[in-house]
């Protein structure tokens, strides 16, 4: 069966996925780099940018289950941009030429605009969708395999809130913003419908999995 899974996804102790004040040179806002500095020095991620070497251990070991098994993902607005970026038809996302999603990814924008095509495989779709209409749009392009749910937390929230999530990784990371999109606002008592495990890491992070029941 293919799930819909959300990956790694990054908040503070008080629960703040971004930042304020989102902008073209600071995607998480006043957040900066603090939600995902534990990432940085792992194998997984000195791959993704072209580095060699990098460390082992549980960060990369949950990092290196981004890519398999994922044969499409639903972003957000704001994953794909800063606000306004639907007004600039030069933007194509922040990733660069080659994004690595390697598979369609269908961004969820009250401003449908035509498919970019990147390097890579990875193709970005532009839709209004409700997140059941997104999600079974997604399951047909995946082909059989599952998709991600990728964020930012406001989406990531509406389909939790769906019941559409089957399986979700959070990384608790010890720092307070104070301000910006939290993740579990209006989700009180969703905890019932999923197993839950912790991992700690040295790295200072708490990495907690969401398996809906039954699976």
């Amino acid at each position: 069966m293919s799930l819909a899974r959300v990956q790694y996804l990054a908040i503070s102790l008080d629960g703040f996925g971004t930042g304020e004040g989102l902008s073209r040179d600071e995607p998480f806002g006043h957040a900066g780099d603090r939600l995902h500095e534990w990432m940085f020095e792992t194998r997984w991620w000195h791959s993704v940018v072209g580095k060699p070497g990098g460390t082992g251990g549980v960060d990369d070991a949950f990092l290196q289950l981004f890519s398999p098994g994922i044969g499409a993902e639903i972003m957000g607005a704001r994953k794909f941009g800063p606000p306004g970026w639907h007004e600039d038809p030069e933007w194509k996302g922040w990733w660069g030429p080659n994004p690595p999603f390697h598979t369609p990814v269908y961004v969820l924008t009250h401003h449908p605009r035509a498919p970019i095509e990147m390097e890579g495989g990875t193709t970005f779709h532009f839709i209004d969708a409700s997140p059941a209409e997104a999600l079974e749009t997604a399951r047909k392009a995946a082909n059989g395999q599952d998709v991600r749910i990728g964020g930012g937390p406001t989406m990531v929230r509406e389909f939790v809130a769906a019941g559409l999530v089957d399986h979700m990784h959070v990384v608790i990371v010890p720092i307070l913003l104070g301000r910006g999109v939290r993740l579990w606002d209006r989700l009180e008592g969703v905890e019932k419908d999923y197993a839950i495990e912790t991992v700690s890491s040295p790295s200072g992070v708490t990495h907690v999995t969401f398996t809906r029941r039954g699976l």
